[in-house]
């Protein structure tokens, strides 16, 4: 892959931040968008705009078109066996909602049991703490192991004949961490237990295939894989799908109205009621031709190389500490560089034109679990390189002077 090459088709990354050329190395929190992003976004407003499904006339017919083309486009991209099992969301938050809303809810009870870790973000923790609360079930969570990572010897045991639900994240969104998703779905499936994953740490880096993972459902953002915000899928086994009800009610995802009773159209409409998000999804399936374009086994192999380099040179500074286990990461880096807080470093890495992420990450219990309020977290994607994180390192060094720390 030509680094430099695909670095030229990201706009946003040709400036000065502070009076340095930008290192942008928040890409797990919001990835940059490329000019055919942006541009097939702006080229859907200038000439094809309308409301989709509704309209005979042709602007409507173009924007249904370019809709429904973009939800094949994810079908095809996670191997879904067909579109009919990709419902578009506002991302991977609202997807892993709405599982939990509809599905859990409706198939949950007092003494069943979901399952999950304490690794999760708060998107894939919250819904299922309401979700046990609204039905009596029992939220059970896997322990990690002391790098973070969890053992199948412990999903084995955490998962039992009375759990309903397990739902995990593919990729941590701290740690980095690579969960054995396809062999917990496995455990889970054994079980009688459904498997949800929060895929919005995997799917920009790595080439996804729900149909070999045998997952139930998965939920993904596009803002973190090239696309534009608000816009995401879930994708959810026909099966499973066609049983559950929407949650949100009103146009478009009706099939007949009377004054006492309706009744909804087939999913995935059923889950897109009123106008979506079309502009989004179009800029969506743009960001997938661009990242299949790449290949994403490069893009795999890219952020590889940056995670390994980055744990390199960051472990050689003095007085850091790194989370996470040291193999098998996905493209980021989270630390805490002596006492200095998270937040002093992020402000005075910005003051060099470097944008890292520093706070709990939306993981406060993974915070205690790692027995600190707050972390700093550099995260690479496809158009980083390796000056960038020398340029980090460089920073770090830098600001421990700032501090008056000692130099190693």
């Amino acid at each position: 892959m030509n680094i430099e090459a695909v670095r030229e088709q990201f706009p946003i990354l040709h400036q000065k931040v502070n009076g340095h050329s930008l290192v942008y190395l928040d890409s797990a929190a919001s990835s940059q968008k490329p000019r055919s992003v942006i541009d097939a976004v702006s080229r859907y407003y200038e000439l094809d705009h309308s409301n989709v499904h509704r309209g005979v006339h042709t602007l409507g017919s173009r924007a249904t078109d370019a809709y429904e083309g973009a939800r094949e486009k994810v079908a095809k991209f996670i191997n879904a066996k067909s579109a009919e099992e990709i419902v578009f969301t506002r991302g991977t938050t609202t997807a892993l909602n709405l599982v939990a809303s509809s599905y859990a809810r409706s198939v949950c009870k007092e003494g069943d049991e979901i399952v999950i870790t304490p690794m999760e973000h708060h998107a894939n923790l919250i819904p299922w703490q309401q979700a046990a609360k609204a039905t009596g079930a029992t939220l059970k969570y896997i322990p990690l192991q002391p790098d973070g990572t969890i053992s199948l010897a412990d999903v084995e045991q955490t998962i039992t004949s009375n759990t309903k639900v397990v739902s995990m994240t593919y990729v941590s969104n701290v740690l980095g961490v690579v969960n054995p998703i396809k062999e917990v779905t496995a455990i889970a499936h054994r079980n009688g237990a459904v498997m949800v994953v929060d895929g919005a740490q995997s799917t920009p880096h790595m080439k996804i295939d729900v149909q070999d993972l045998d997952c139930d459902f998965y939920g993904l953002s596009g803002h973190k894989m090239c696309g534009p915000t608000g816009i995401g899928a879930l994708y959810g086994k026909k099966s499973l799908l066609a049983n559950m009800e929407p949650i949100e009610f009103g146009g478009e995802m009706i099939d007949f109205v009377d004054l006492y009773e309706s009744t909804w159209k087939d999913a995935p409409y059923r889950f897109e009621g009123g106008t979506p998000i079309i502009a989004g999804a179009v800029g969506l399936g743009a960001a997938i031709d661009f990242l299949e374009q790449i290949g994403m086994d490069e893009i795999d192999k890219h952020e590889k190389h940056m995670a390994a380099y980055a744990y390199e040179k960051l472990s050689q500074l003095d007085d850091i500490t790194i989370y996470g286990p040291k193999a098998n990461r996905v493209g980021l880096v989270t630390f805490n560089l002596g006492d200095i807080h998270p937040h002093d470093v992020s402000t005075v890495l910005d003051s060099y034109g470097i944008a890292i992420r520093a706070g709990h990450h939306c993981c406060q219990p993974l915070m205690r679990w790692l027995n600190v309020s707050s972390t700093a977290r550099a995260s690479f994607y496809l158009y980083n390189n390796e000056e960038e994180v020398d340029r980090l390192v460089e920073g770090l060094i830098r600001t421990k002077e700032f501090f008056g720390h000692a130099i190693g």
